[in-house]
């Protein structure tokens, strides 16, 4: 197909109607704007169906997008139809492909009464629709979603206009997985920060309860524990002390018990890559970084080594940090991300680097205290469990910043949990 050679397709003979490129391009424009907008998947598909609508000249459209977990069709978006169509439920996969090549072309519907796509014939006719065109949103093999377009009137379509209509719906189907991609990374982040924000929470009142009773708890143990050395074995005390020394030790061990569950868990730790830990991590906050104009600057080693690590906690560790420097740039800054493997001590490491506001010399020390935060609606326990988390693993963090230039966090942890182990090879990526 040459665009070069005309501004608009010719029609066939016969048709009444004449689509012009340009209307097509301005849907497919718009389609861009709203993905850098960080429109919602809502919006997208709202967008898209009035878009067409319009330049097709049509009643309405109908969008339906694939639910993975019930395998069916459910609607996204519509406009232009009544109540009582769009009341329906959701359909089958079977229902919208069943011509072979249905993935890859436009179907063109003009005789609704007797087509096996179209499951309520008589309402449609009631609307006032005479033809349908059935565009896929497809990625690959993938059929994702389908947009109906509803006509009043029969027309004919040149082959230029439905495969510009098909390509405006093939980049919809991508820009529409990935609105939804980031709202999947978004509700993950937001898991991630609730989860962070409930620890935090649970660490405060937990070292509360300790602070206000272990203290009077070990005096009672202290205390009674003297008596009963010196209270006669035949003493009516002795039973009484021994209750009041076994149930003081119980509340300490119910009380260990809410602190080891307030403290990071031992880490799980399974082969891992630190290259797709760091990926994964920048992913969450992909959309983060873009609305703070912050560029990610990546110098990733490219020997693919295995390490025994606990893929979430790490990943948790990377976010916290990554999150930090957001915080220190604000807007308009870079973020350095880097990885090494120092095959002398078998260990890798991962920096982290911002040019944000950096830290005094004096609070470099404290940074990892718990409760300690320079932010006004921080907890101080962010980096205080990340400490904790790369202790678990035999790993060391080091931080370096230089105040109005920027910080660097440098994460190092062993390739085997005992330190002993050898790093497994596994190519270059």
């Amino acid at each position: 197909m040459n665009f070069d050679q005309a501004q608009a397709p010719d029609a066939v003979a016969g048709t009444d109607t004449a689509i012009r490129f340009e209307s097509y391009f301005k849907v497919f424009r718009d389609i861009i704007r709203s993905i850098h907008s960080n429109s919602s998947v809502r919006e997208v598909l709202d967008m898209v169906v009035e878009n067409l609508t319009a330049a097709l000249n049509a009643r309405g459209a109908l969008l339906r997008i694939h639910n993975k977990q019930s395998n069916q069709f459910e609607v996204g978006a519509a406009t232009g139809l009544g109540e009582r169509y769009l009341s329906k439920g959701p359909v089958t996969t079977e229902k919208l492909i069943l011509e072979p090549d249905g993935l890859h072309r436009v179907q063109v519907i003009t005789d609704i009464w007797n087509a096996p796509r179209v499951e309520y014939p008589q309402m449609a006719w009631d609307e006032g629709i005479r033809m349908m065109l059935d565009v896929p949103l497809a990625i690959e093999e993938r059929l994702i979603g389908l947009i109906r377009i509803y006509l009043e009137e029969q027309r004919v379509f040149s082959d230029d206009a439905l495969d510009f209509l098909l390509t405006v719906a093939e980049q919809c189907a991508c820009l529409i997985e990935r609105v939804q991609l980031h709202e999947s990374q978004q509700d993950h982040f937001t898991h991630l920060a609730t989860q962070m924000d409930k620890m935090s929470s649970l660490g405060r009142m937990a070292a509360g309860i300790a602070h206000e009773i272990n203290n009077p708890l070990t005096g009672i143990l202290l205390y009674s524990s003297n008596m009963s050395k010196k209270v006669p074995a035949d003493s009516p005390m002795t039973e009484g002390l021994q209750i009041i020394i076994k149930e003081t030790q119980r509340c300490k061990t119910i009380i260990q018990g809410l602190l080891d569950f307030a403290r990071d868990k031992e880490p799980q730790r399974t082969p891992a890559n630190i290259n797709d830990i760091v990926e994964k991590a920048l992913s969450i906050l992909e959309n983060e970084f873009h609305i703070r104009h912050i560029c990610i600057e990546r110098e990733l080693m490219k020997k693919r080594v295995s390490a025994l690590l606990d893929e979430n906690q790490i990943e948790q560790v990377l976010i916290n940090f990554l999150l930090n420097a957001a915080h220190a740039i604000g807007d308009n800054g870079v973020v350095k991300v880097h990885s090494r493997y120092d095959i002398g001590s078998e260990r890798i490491s991962v920096g982290i680097s911002d040019n944000g506001c950096g830290i005094d010399e004096k609070n470099l020390k404290k940074i990892f205290e718990p409760f300690f935060s320079t932010k006004n609606s921080g907890t101080g326990l962010g980096l205080s469990v990340s400490y904790g988390i790369v202790k678990n693993h035999n790993g060391d963090i080091r931080v370096s910043s230089t105040p109005g230039k920027g910080t660097t966090f440098t994460i190092e942890l062993p390739v085997s949990s005992d330190r002993t182990g050898a790093p497994r090879d596994t190519g270059c990526l």
